[in-house]
């Protein structure tokens, strides 16, 4: 266990000088390796058997795997209830039967696997992508992508050394709706955006809660300190290990699990990395039951040129467990109308009309109405049958034989994990935060953010 701690610290302290430029990577020869033939299986090992894997990865991988010759022949998860019930899903929905892994070492161990689906607890996941970029595997990692910056930087250098093709699991990027949104603002006719507001808001005391199996683990069928990785060793806690997102340092709760979705359309449609600044407001005003992320988030970033402070936009995010009027809405602003990713239309409302452009001797400025395809997002946990979902893991799947970058390469992960991690840190130090280019840190107060 010692030298598995010591391998993570001496990984995380090689990415300590990374950087990040504005252009994105497309891959170093490496990434050309091995080019799978269409008539050549590619297996593919799971890493980790959660609800999110249960109930929408393994049904979109499913629906593609033998049109594009792919197949499951692992499973590596340390609770031993999880990797048994994984072995029986898996068989019963697919008919295959996998091999199983009492943890990742003998899962990489193994000279039958191609590629990884990673889909474990949220600060594991930019760890468990630096072993699958050391055992030279394709991996599709679920967001987010990291939650603290010695975890982002370590997995974005492990990623771009290896070569590997990587796909994070953030699926608006795969969807009809937001690659027209995307096409759109970009052609120039939207004009420039001026605000964003976003949310994500439900009514769910059971969200990320898990009473029934925190009651039945027992520690001595799971492995507790791998689960802990490199953060800071505490005794036994069950809902820590399986209500892990209501948790800090475990995760960041909101920022994490919704926040990184729709922070990361903004850095796609605009090519911006990250914000200039964040402040941020919140707390637990409804669900007393000694969570420590907030059960209600507020979150104002600043987008920008760095070396234009005058020019730039706002994001307004917003998100509560209490109620769950306004569902998930994304809304972009020019001075000519707005994007609606909520009902998919671009339309001319809000914009400079002919009366108030005449009393400033100015030309009107309103945008033509249309219509984007029509793709629903929804608020429910790990639905199954998502067709963003769907059509991004296909994208990944298609990217592993042709080597070439798939819709959210390790670079998209890395900058909303940036924004995240400024968010987060903005609300549990209660001051405005920036990012330091030079040394890749977000920094609070003028320190660097540490957990």
């Amino acid at each position: 266990m010692e030298t598995r701690r010591r391998f993570i610290k001496q990984v995380i302290a090689g990415a300590a000088g990374i950087t990040i430029g504005g252009t994105a990577f497309t891959g170093s020869p490496l990434s050309y390796r091995r080019i799978t033939g269409a008539n050549e299986k590619v297996r593919v090992g799971v890493v980790g058997f959660s609800d999110r894997f249960k109930a929408s990865l393994l049904p979109c991988f499913l629906e593609h795997a033998t049109e594009l010759n792919f197949e499951i022949v692992a499973l590596s998860d340390i609770w031993s209830e999880r990797r048994n019930e994984g072995k029986a899903w898996i068989k019963e929905k697919a008919g295959w039967d996998i091999t199983l892994c009492a943890n990742n070492d003998e899962l990489y161990a193994r000279k039958d696997i191609d590629a990884v689906i990673i889909s474990t607890a949220d600060f594991q996941h930019a760890l468990h992508l630096v072993e699958a970029a050391h055992a030279k595997k394709d991996a599709y990692v679920e967001k987010p992508f990291a939650e603290t910056m010695n975890d982002a930087r370590a997995a974005l250098k492990a990623c771009r050394e290896s070569g590997i093709i990587v796909q994070i699991g953030s699926q608006r990027r795969s969807g009809a709706n937001y690659l027209a949104a995307n096409e759109y603002i970009k052609s120039g006719k939207f004009g420039d955006i001026v605000m964003v507001e976003m949310c994500w808001n439900v009514n769910q005391p059971g969200r990320w809660r898990r009473p029934a199996l925190v009651a039945a683990i027992r520690e001595q069928d799971t492995d507790w300190k791998r689960y802990l990785l490199n953060r800071p060793f505490e005794e036994w806690d069950p809902r820590k290990y399986l209500e892990y997102r209501l948790f800090w340092p475990y995760s960041s709760g909101i920022p994490g699990q919704w926040m990184c979705h729709q922070i990361d359309t903004v850095h796609w449609f605009t090519d911006l990395n990250h914000p200039r600044s964040v402040a941020a407001n919140g707390g637990i005003y409804q669900w007393k039951d000694g969570r420590t992320n907030a059960d209600t988030l507020t979150a104002v970033f600043d987008y920008g040129s760095p070396s234009d402070p005058g020019k730039g936009f706002q994001v307004v995010y917003s998100s509560r467990f209490s109620n769950s009027a306004g569902g998930t809405k994304e809304l972009y602003y020019s001075n000519a109308g707005m994007l609606n990713l909520d009902n998919n239309t671009v339309t001319p409302e809000g914009g400079l009309r002919k009366q108030e452009a005449d009393d400033m001797n100015l030309a009107p400025n309103m945008l033509e109405s249309f219509k984007l395809p029509e793709i629903a997002v929804v608020t429910d946990a790990n639905t199954s049958g998502d067709p963003l979902t769907s059509g991004h893991m296909r994208n990944w799947m298609e990217c592993v034989r042709s080597r070439k970058q798939p819709h959210a390469p390790v670079e998209a992960g890395f900058n909303h994990a940036v924004a995240c991690i400024m968010a987060n840190a903005a609300y549990r130090t209660g001051t405005r935060t920036t990012f330091d280019e030079k040394t890749q840190e977000v920094m609070a107060g003028g320190k660097v953010f540490v957990y």
